[in-house]
């Protein structure tokens, strides 16, 4: 009878998860994303300290930061030098003779932001983390979004869940512009998804003074012109929208190269912006002119070479990367994100391929690649779900602990 009875009592703790299901269902998504993301960045937050509290001192702090001092190290002391002293007019000249590393290389939108929110009385360290966090807050939403057009909700939020946590998710709350130009590729892709070309203009204005990046949209809207334009027979490609799908990807184009263009006209060098990125590789294997599609393989031989293999299994290494990718943009998973996404995704890796030196700061620069992880939320079964999330935790603390932090005479920026 004892037993009987028990059976029928009701289970507070079930009926209080059965409650907190349901809550959890019925919470709006732009809630559920914003609780993700947030989450993600208090856990970021607490590697973050543990990181810096064994820190020594540098040449940005001293020993054992707070956390907003910590977050502004590296490149992002490059924005504060543009809002307070701009862009230097004449390059500057190392004792090789050569362009030295300068502020051209980092585009005005982010230090106009940050300085801009300086004049409401927060300080330089603090505003720039702000900027950062809440453009990363709306690249998460618009993300969600995107995923949405293609994925089932649990799926579309398991896929913000694993972009607010990803390896180098971090930089979306340190002195980087990197997550305002995750917010503007967000909107860009989601805006070509749907189709409304005509919002591409102010969005990708504002992307290329953020973050390189435009010209590869520019060749991804190329590739959605010939895409649609082959299918218009199935799915209609009128007049008025080929004209308009011309015009801002010359659009996109013009302002892909307005940077460069903007750095001669300042400094009376023509080759101004392309000899400022080449001083950061100057470090590995000296001053050499710009060749496309050559980095990689000097940086696949000079890796191979540093760990003591030879040369050619480094080039050949390259050349795995670039055939698993062909191979990964068709698996399925990766299909149903849509024939635009794996065009960005395409045109983005060809572009890295084009004029990026493989270094230490590689993950960070691949990361517009984030909607990739999109396929990566395809599998609902739970071990595999907890498993990503512990891998891409596991994998976030190294990339603070090894690449972030700075230990003695450190050779690998992020």
């Amino acid at each position: 009878m004892s037993s009987a009875a028990e059976a029928r009592e009701p289970d507070p703790d079930r009926a209080t998860r059965s409650s907190l299901r349901v809550r959890w269902r019925l919470t709006p998504w732009w809630a559920k994303v914003a609780a993700v993301y947030l989450a993600a960045r208090v856990l970021t937050t607490v590697m973050v300290l543990d990181v810096a509290g064994r820190q020594g001192p540098n040449a940005w702090t001293g020993a054992q930061p707070g956390y907003f001092d910590f977050a502004n190290i590296w490149d992002a002391r490059w924005y504060q030098i543009i809002w307070i002293a701009g862009y230097p007019r004449e390059l500057p000249v190392g004792d090789s003779g050569h362009i030295a590393e300068n502020a051209w290389a980092f585009m005005p939108l982010f230090p106009q932001l940050t300085g801009a929110v300086t004049w409401l009385g927060l300080p330089w360290n603090i505003a720039s983390v702000a900027i950062a966090v809440l453009a990363g807050l709306g690249a998460a939403l618009v993300f969600h979004r995107l995923m949405s057009r293609f994925l089932e909700p649990d799926r579309a939020l398991f896929a913000v869940v694993l972009f607010s946590i990803a390896p180098v998710s971090p930089i979306m709350q340190f002195g980087y512009a990197e997550s305002l130009g995750f917010l503007w590729l967000a909107l860009a892709l989601l805006l070509l998804v749907d189709r409304r070309y005509g919002w591409l203009v102010p969005v990708v204005a504002a992307w290329s003074f953020t973050r390189p990046g435009a010209l590869a949209f520019a060749l991804t809207l190329a590739l959605h012109f010939i895409w649609r334009w082959w299918h218009r027979a199935r799915d209609p490609f009128p007049i008025r929208e080929q004209l308009l799908v011309i015009a801002v990807g010359l659009f996109t184009a013009a302002v892909g190269f307005a940077w460069p263009l903007i750095v001669w006209a300042a400094t009376g060098v023509p080759d101004g912006y392309t000899a400022t990125e080449l001083a950061w590789r100057a470090g590995y294997i000296g001053y050499q002119e710009l060749v496309p599609f050559t980095a990689w393989f000097q940086g696949g031989a000079w890796w191979a070479n540093w760990v003591g293999l030879p040369a050619w299994f480094g080039m050949g290494a390259v050349v795995v990367v670039v055939a698993t990718l062909a191979v990964v943009l068709f698996l399925p998973a990766v299909r149903r994100l849509g024939v635009d996404i794996r065009f960005w995704l395409a045109s983005y890796a060809l572009y890295l391929l084009a004029v990026f030196f493989p270094q230490s700061s590689t993950f960070r620069i691949v990361s517009p690649m984030f909607p990739i992880v999109g396929a990566l939320a395809v599998p609902r079964a739970r071990w595999y779900r907890w498993s990503i999330v512990l891998l891409f935790i596991a994998l976030q603390y190294a990339w603070i602990a090894l690449v972030w932090r700075i230990d003695a005479y450190d050779w690998t920026p992020p």
